[in-house]
């Protein structure tokens, strides 16, 4: 009898768990269909190293950043606030990112950044052979989790339009927005974003782009002024990890250099190198 009953408790056991992953597989497998036919009707454009991005991208993403400000001090960024950019729905991405670690040259204490998370919409796309264009709208909510004040004074919540066109292999996009602090306003004031990627396709792999971020302060303690960087940069993928009819594995791998431009900057120059794991 001991033995009959510890057969139909395998059994059981067996149902739950070929029931369970039956239900992952399937999840999985309509949550891959689902991003695969969002993305097939949007340019194939690479997502840019320092600006915000019109199209949807479903990636794990981390960066290494290294700036350099005028008295000779480099801050390093390991991670610098990027993470996982989902496509959950149709036309929508959401963004979970997470914060990265920042060490100081200045002896300030090291910590952890903000975090942050981010909802996108895409209201028009055509791809390159209907007319290689792209509309989207985001609103971004910045989370003060940042150690050692390694981050915002509060939240802050930023929508951003974005947009851009296509001609042939050459890709111009752009986004603005605006930063809104929640509290502390006086102190930390308003910021306009403003973003614009030259970007080119070369070959089956490569896309060399020239961006320009510009970001402009109303209010606290930087009001009324503006800093401008020229980053040049190159992406370089996507690069299969298995070279499977229809599967979406893959490594895209990028690096941008930031140059101020402006007489007033929070920095001199930056180095930032990107991996990105496509799923």
């Amino acid at each position: 009898m001991r033995r009959v009953l510890f057969l139909l408790i395998l059994l059981a056991a067996s149902s739950v768990v070929e029931g369970q992953s039956g239900f992952i597989n399937d999840f999985a497998s309509k949550w891959k269909a689902r991003a695969t036919k969002t993305q097939a009707n949007q340019p194939k454009w690479a997502v840019p190293m320092f600006s915000p991005f019109p199209i949807l991208a479903q990636v794990f993403r981390s960066d290494f950043t290294r700036q350099r400000n005028s008295a000779g001090e480099t801050d390093s960024l390991y991670g610098a606030g990027k993470g996982f950019n989902l496509i959950p729905f149709a036309n929508t991405q959401i963004d979970i990112l997470v914060p990265g670690y920042i060490v100081h040259g200045n002896g300030q204490q090291d910590g952890f950044g903000d975090m942050t998370l981010l909802g996108k919409y895409r209201f028009l796309s055509r791809t390159e052979k209907q007319g290689n264009y792209i509309l989207s709208g985001a609103l971004s909510w910045n989370i003060p989790t940042g150690s050692y004040k390694n981050g915002a004074a509060s939240s802050v919540l930023t929508p951003t339009v974005l947009g851009g066109k296509g001609f042939g292999k050459l890709a111009l996009f752009s986004s603005l927005g605006g930063g809104l602090p929640t509290s502390h306003v006086s102190t930390s004031g308003r910021t306009l974003h403003w973003n614009t990627v030259a970007q080119y396709h070369v070959g089956r792999y490569f896309s060399p782009e020239l961006e320009v971020n510009t970001t402009s302060y109303f209010g606290g303690t930087r009001d009324g002024k503006t800093q401008t960087f020229l980053s040049p940069g190159i992406i370089v993928g996507k690069l299969p990890i298995r070279s499977v009819e229809g599967t979406r594995l893959g490594v895209t791998v990028g690096a941008g250099f930031q140059t101020a431009v402006t007489s007033f900057h929070t920095y001199n120059h930056a180095f930032s190198t990107s991996v990105r794991f496509v799923f």
